[in-house]
């Protein structure tokens, strides 16, 4: 496994790939409403991307076919945008990829329709602040467990099933490098210790009934096999020896 160390150059330019990102996910975020399509969703994103003169990550990533993974209510990673039509209650995970300048930013953020449940919320509340308390541990010298950990204890500890055949990543000149970042402990990968320069994506992905998920027929989306509702939130990290620093966070003006 090589993990590349970034230098304080190419951290430059990853935040610029990461502001993108981030800001077209909440750009995105911010247009929903009822009776909106999935692929009107997409079409901002896209648009604001190419505005910037980047390029979505996604699109044609592996063949994937558009410039963001939307995922509704059940289905937790890898929706394809199309012409399912949004519903007052719903909640919608919006994962977004730029790159600009050679170097990927990646972000994921889970947005209410209007109101919502209760139950919904919560689960909003408890994967966002996983994904911090995840953060937090990204320091130089921490194991990967402890950022892993993290996110395990927070979601495990109060009910919520948490999806493991898929996890985090490091990113950079690649979307995915290594190494994976679980988000629960797992003891088959080497338990590095993180690094100055080093690069990661923490993406807890939390289900509200069980662990358990399945692939469907179209061969990218993923669901819940309980068919409860899934929560996924998303930051590219820089290991700094001043700490953390997230490279995906918005800059838009608030509305």
């Amino acid at each position: 496994m090589s993990i590349t160390i970034k230098s304080k150059t190419d951290l430059e330019k990853m935040r610029i790939a990461g502001r993108i990102a981030g800001n077209a996910c909440h750009l995105a975020g911010r247009a929903l409403k009822p009776g909106m399509t999935t692929e009107e969703i997409d079409e901002i994103i896209y648009e604001y991307i190419t505005e910037q003169g980047a390029v979505p990550s996604f699109l044609g990533y592996g063949g994937f076919p558009n410039s963001a993974c939307i995922s509704v209510n059940e289905e937790v990673i890898h929706g394809i945008p199309g012409s399912r039509k949004l519903k007052t209650g719903d909640i919608v995970s919006i994962d977004v990829g730029a790159k600009i300048h050679g170097f990927h930013g990646d972000t994921c953020y889970t947005f209410p329709v209007g109101r919502i449940s209760q139950e919904a919320q919560e689960l909003l509340d408890v994967t966002n602040a996983s994904l911090y308390e995840a953060i937090k541990k990204a320091v130089v010298g921490a194991r990967l467990s402890e950022v892993s950990g993290a996110v395990e204890q927070y979601c495990a500890s109060r009910g919520y099933g948490i999806v493991r055949e898929y996890c985090g990543h490091g990113i950079g000149r690649d979307l995915h490098e290594p190494p994976e970042v679980p988000n629960f402990i797992e003891s088959r990968n080497r338990d590095i210790r993180l690094e100055e320069g080093m690069c990661i994506c923490i993406e807890p992905m939390i289900n509200m009934k069980g662990d358990a998920i399945r692939l469907c027929g179209n061969g990218w989306t993923v669901r819940t096999k309980s068919g409860s509702l899934s929560a996924h939130f998303e930051h590219a990290i820089a290991i700094t020896k001043d700490g953390p620093i997230i490279l995906t966070q918005p800059d838009l003006p608030c509305n």
